[in-house]
């Protein structure tokens, strides 16, 4: 089979993150549309999968609203492997993983990853043809593609489209992110104001250079309670103290909310407003077209900012863009205001829908 012809078969590796899965989502859902009848796989890591699958719906199968985009979900779990990567019981969960893969004898495999380990797990698959860029992120990828292609584009969406487009040999509608609906999160996930009109608020980030100050996020949230909004303050594992320092910098105008990821999905659906940072809820938030307030330090809003939502973001001229995972949060970040946040969401907030 050449590479130019639609393919019968085709893996998505994209393990994670949240973000970076979201970002791919649109790549897979312009070969699904393009290709109707392709069978399309996905290999992700179990904590992101419901970005794919809703939690109780099954993996493989007829797709419908509840796995809209994908035919199988492949999960792997590599964070726990590797902490006992000698056990018999995670050799034989790989062997498992190995093997479910290889059964769907993929055609085409594509690593959105560009990371050595993800594109060992596409070569692992022992697809006919293993497609990756030509400057992956961590340079070994490149020893296990049988084709490799450049990126076109500024965003990463467009990039990841760009790959998707290498792939098939011509070029792809765009399409939006495709995301599971799960009808036993909707009522409860999407009515958290009774009723009212609410804005979600997410102090976490990645790391700390990313992260604006909690205190600042419960400013925020106090300004927008007044403003007749119930602001929601969502945090996700280890995030507990910045959320409650948030909350009570509010002086209890938000509440905090915890909730799985297929929650999350059915709750930013209803948001207002999304406020937050460079991490995976703010881009859950632009897929769904939920308009954002972002609030950018060391990533480059040009290539991971919002994307085809309406937004503001907030990046100050003294951050300079680094991927260098460091604590300390960025001094161009800590330079915007809560008086700026405050505008920017009260700016969109009154401007008519697109």
């Amino acid at each position: 089979m050449s590479i130019g012809s639609p393919p019968k078969s085709l893996l998505v590796v994209r393990l994670g993150a949240m973000g970076d899965v979201i970002h791919t989502i649109p790549a897979a859902a312009a070969l699904r549309n393009a290709f109707p009848e392709i069978r399309i796989g996905w290999i992700i890591e179990q904590r992101w999968a419901e970005l794919l699958c809703a939690k109780e719906a099954p993996r493989s199968g007829p797709r419908n609203s509840a796995r809209p985009l994908t035919d199988f979900v492949h999960v792997v779990d590599t964070k726990a492997w590797r902490k006992s990567l000698l056990s018999g019981g995670t050799r034989q969960q790989m062997a498992m993983a190995r093997r479910e893969v290889r059964e769907q004898n993929y055609d085409i495999a594509i690593d959105f990853q560009g990371a050595l380990k993800s594109a060992i797990i596409a070569k692992l698959a022992e697809a006919k043809t293993v497609v990756g860029m030509k400057s992956p992120r961590e340079w070994p990828s490149r020893m296990f593609y049988t084709k490799a292609t450049g990126a076109n584009g500024t965003h990463v969406i467009d990039q990841y489209h760009s790959l998707a487009e290498a792939t098939v040999g011509h070029s792809l509608p765009r399409c939006r992110a495709m995301f599971p609906q799960d009808s036993r999160n909707g009522s409860e996930a999407a009515n958290p104001a009774q009723g009212g009109e609410f804005v979600v608020i997410n102090p976490g980030a990645g790391w700390g250079a990313k992260q604006w100050p909690a205190e600042r996020y419960g400013a925020v949230a106090k300004a927008l309670a007044k403003d007749g909004l119930t602001p929601l303050i969502n945090f996700g594992p280890g995030e507990e103290e910045l959320a409650l320092a948030a909350e009570n910098a509010s002086e209890s105008t938000a509440r905090r909310i915890s909730s799985s990821i297929g929650e999350l999905i059915a709750l930013t659906r209803h948001a207002r407003l999304f406020i937050g940072g460079d991490t995976g809820p703010l881009h859950l938030a632009a897929a769904l077209q939920v308009p954002v307030v972002a609030i950018f330090g060391p990533t480059d809003p040009t290539r991971n900012g919002p994307y085809a939502t309406r937004s503001i973001v907030l990046r100050a001229s003294a951050s300079r863009t680094s991927l260098s995972h460091t604590h300390e949060p960025d001094p161009g970040l800590l330079s915007i205001t809560t008086d700026e946040v405050i505008a920017a969401a009260r700016q969109i907030l009154e401007a008519p829908p697109a």
